[in-house]
């Protein structure tokens, strides 16, 4: 098999490898008069000084500003057929107290998954009756958590979940509102989608079972069918995957309409972002008017009501408002097929951002604590993991003279990093602050070795022997 090439086929030398592209970065990222990045009107040196590297870096009025420019887009989309929309942000994408309250203050509802992310939704304040509980293998207790709560809508996943959540609807004498996941057998990414008979995946039900597995849901007192949902795929950057979607989930749609009203159908998210700068997604108005008015024509074909629509971006809120920061630690060049490329070393690494080793997932880097006229030089950014596969940005060029102690930005990471992070390594977790109109605060507390060595009750136990002190530039 051969090797992969040196540099992607989409990467080019830049003119300047200090640019900020525009779609890649937060609106307001803009470089100062001493060439610092500056993001939400604060530079990245002076967030660096405060708060530390790693750090998660995010604009709040960029992603309030992307919920409400979302939910706008969806709900002029669906007044122009007639009907009207949920716009959910999908939790799992990251979900704190402050981010419950920016999507919710815009006029979300808020999508969740786990136990915890209810809890974390509910403590922030968010209204039970607009909250989704989603999850292919929820708890008995976190299903009865989430009715006892009063949560608007539980997605039912499999069949085996249509009788636990009917008897801890019938336990705790409330009719829960809950949508069927099937599969349209669709998968979309980018600018491209596969139609399949079937999908081979852990979430939802066969589409051919949805008629039978619905009229099994409305045998139920305590349940309420809203409807259907389906989840395609993500980093989708057009409407094709969508309407294709839609138009085989309306047949069953349709066939259980005849039998009784079905008031929803929520076709979930996935919407893309752009992480490169090739990267180049439809707006979000042209993506949302296509999907509505191929719901529209179908259900005029199949002569039925155009439902409530219901939809959980996630990514696409709160992506672009992330930026992470790093502190280089050493470049070393590597010599590769037609040159070399310089291995840039930062204090980070997979356990602050996991979707590089886990999807191969594409980012972009620029210096953050100045501008250089260095000619432009292959990069890749690596972690600090004892790992091979830890790696931050697969390709990149940046000036040829970075160097230790230089600040590097990682745009578009507030979806995902902070959510998939771990302690690999015995790493903390880096803190996240929310930067608006120049005011820095956090909204996630970092982690301390202190913390982590709190955690090993080992270390704590007391037959433990005794724990052995490493004094700085003492070796152990």
């Amino acid at each position: 098999m051969a090797s992969p090439a040196p540099v992607p086929g989409w990467l080019r030398v830049p003119v300047d490898a200090n640019a900020l592209a525009p779609l890649v970065w937060p609106s307001t990222a803009t470089r100062d008069d001493a060439g610092r990045l500056v993001v939400a009107g604060r530079d990245a040196a002076s967030l660096a000084a405060e708060f530390g590297t790693p750090l998660y870096v995010v604009d709040e009025a960029e992603a309030r500003a992307r919920a409400a420019r979302i939910k706008r887009a969806f709900d002029d989309a669906a007044a122009s057929v007639g009907t009207t929309v949920t716009v959910y942000y999908a939790g799992k994408a990251f979900l704190s107290g402050a981010i419950v309250r920016w999507v919710t203050d815009e006029g979300l509802a808020v999508d969740v998954c786990t136990g915890g992310e209810l809890a974390v939704a509910l403590a922030a304040g968010a209204d039970p009756a607009r909250l989704g509980f989603h999850g292919n293998n929820k708890s008995i207790a976190e299903i009865e958590r989430g009715v006892g709560a009063g949560v608007g809508a539980i997605v039912i996943d499999s069949e085996i979940e249509i009788e636990r959540v009917a008897d801890a609807a019938a336990r705790a004498g409330r009719v829960q509102a809950v949508r069927l996941r099937v599969n349209s057998g669709v998968h979309a990414s980018t600018h491209e989608f596969l139609a399949t008979a079937h999908e081979d995946q852990k979430f939802g039900v066969s589409l051919d079972r949805a008629v039978e597995l619905g009229t099994r849901i409305r045998s139920h007192p305590s349940l309420h069918f809203l409807g259907l949902h389906c989840h395609i795929g993500s980093q989708i950057f057009d409407s094709a995957g969508f309407a294709e979607s839609a138009e085989r989930l309306l047949a069953a749609h349709a066939e259980l309409s005849r039998l009784a009203p079905v008031p929803e159908l929520n076709l979930g998210g996935g919407f893309g972002i752009a992480y490169t700068s090739v990267d180049e997604p439809a707006p979000i108005e042209e993506i949302a008017a296509g999907i509505v008015r191929a719901v529209a024509i179908g259900c005029r074909e199949h002569d039925v009501p155009v439902p409530k629509l219901a939809f959980e971006p996630g990514r696409s809120i709160i992506g672009p408002a992330g930026v992470t920061l790093y502190t280089v630690g050493t470049v070393k060049p590597v010599p590769i097929e037609g040159g070399v490329r310089h291995y840039v070393s930062v204090d980070g690494g997979m356990s602050d951002n996991a979707r590089t080793a886990l999807y191969g997932a594409e980012y972009s880097a620029r210096l953050a604590s100045r501008v250089s006229a260095a000619a432009p030089a292959l990069v890749r950014v690596a972690g600090k993991h004892c790992e091979s596969g830890d790696i931050v940005v697969d390709a990149e060029y940046l000036p040829g003279d970075v160097a230790p102690g230089d600040l590097l930005a990682v745009p578009a990471t507030g979806a995902y990093c902070w959510s998939l992070a771990s302690n690999y390594n015995h790493v903390p977790r880096p803190p996240v602050v929310a930067v608006r109109e120049g005011v820095a605060r956090v909204i996630v507390h970092g982690e301390t070795e202190a913390g982590l060595l709190a955690r090993d009750a080992g270390l704590t136990a007391p037959d433990a022997p005794p724990t052995v002190r490493l004094v700085e530039g003492n070796p152990a």
